[in-house]
Order: structure tokens, then sequence, then C-alpha cells
């Protein structure tokens, strides 16, 4: 007889990394992915310094700190990591991903390829998807459409794409969010979520 043990599937929830250079749409797809299941999905809300762009709201498109607010929680270690992205702060607030984790919810987190560094660091577990445009003129025509930035900036947003794409080795999965194409990137994380459900071995988020 099979002990009744090998019956019991282990169960430890997921923390997935969506990463890439400005402009490639990952707060679009984690919030798509997040809509398709809202009972298991939940959205890491990033802290920045940095202040809103058009639209965006205060909790749920990131918190938006002053620098001396950023300082103390920095000086408190709130933050599972933190950094300073195109001369603003960016971090991740610890107890919102213990929380949802406690919750059995997988975790979705969208940060930068610098982040993404520091993450696979501290969490080796942590399932890290490197999303991209199709081709390099449609990030650029992106970018080029939020009107977010002076010409200096968008150039130097650019540049530094160029070099996030030389680290996509670094990933476990590249995901293309093409034009037109966001419902397959949504189908197509879904698919690296579920496959990570299925692995015969596997362990805990540990923060």
């Amino acid at each position: 007889m099979v002990e009744e043990s090998l019956y019991q599937k282990e169960y430890h929830p997921k923390l997935i990394v969506i990463s890439g250079p400005s402009g490639v749409g990952k707060d679009t797809i984690a919030r798509k992915l997040i809509d398709t299941d809202p009972n298991r999905f939940y959205f890491v809300v990033t802290a920045t310094t940095r202040p809103p762009r058009a639209g965006e709201v205060h909790g749920v498109d990131y918190f938006f700190f002053t620098n001396d607010q950023f300082a103390e929680m920095i000086e408190n270690n709130d933050l599972l990591e933190y950094a300073v992205v195109y001369n603003d702060y960016k971090g991740i607030p610890k107890q919102q991903i213990r929380d949802a984790l406690k919750s059995g919810r997988d975790v979705i987190m969208r940060v930068d390829v610098q982040g993404a560094a520091t993450i696979r660091k501290l969490i080796p577990n942590a399932i890290c998807v490197f999303l991209t445009t199709e081709t390099e003129s449609e990030l650029v025509r992106r970018l080029r459409e939020r009107k977010s930035e002076t010409i200096e900036e968008l150039n130097l947003r650019i540049a530094v794409a160029r070099q996030e794409m030389k680290r996509i080795q670094e990933f476990d999965y590249w995901v293309v969010n093409a034009e037109d194409g966001q419902e397959r990137a949504v189908r197509e994380i879904q698919s690296i979520i579920e496959a990570a459900h299925c692995r015969v071995k596997q362990s805990p988020i540990v923060l």
C-alpha cells in the first residue's frame, strides 16, 4: 500500500516577480493578472518618493512618500529591498508580503530589474519573470506616448532599457507583452504559476 501522506499535496503560496525595462507594461500585466482571480492573487504596492503621474492613486498604484518618510522606513528595516531608480527611491514593504502569504494567496510583485536582482538573492525560490515588448522601437514608442519625461529623461530610460535587456538570462521566464497581446501575456504567466504549484519539491517563501 502507498502511504496516505503521499496523496496529500503540499501547498505553498508563490511569490511572482514581474520585471523588465520601463515601458514594457509591468503594471498593466500585473493588474490584469490579479483581475483574473482577486481572491487568489495579491498585488504588492511599491513605495516611492517620486511624485504621482496623472491618474495614479496613493495606495493603489504606489505608496507616495516624502524622502523623510522613506528614510524612516529604511531605518526601521520595513523594506524588503529598495533602490534609487531614475533619481527617486523605490522599495517593497515587507509587511504587505507577509500578510498576503499568511492569507494563502500568491503574491504578485512588479519591480525594476535592479530590484529583481536583489529579491533573487533574498528569496531564491521566488518566480522571476522578465517582461518585454516585441521590439525596441515598440518600447520607445510606449515611453514617448506616456509624455511623463523630458527628452533627456526619455533618452536615459531608453539607454538603461538596452542595458537591462542584457540581463534577461538572470530570470526564470521571458514573456513578451506584444501590442494587442496583453491577454496572451497574462495567460502565459498564469501557466507559469500553475506549473510552479505542480512542482514535486516546493518550499515556503521566507522573508
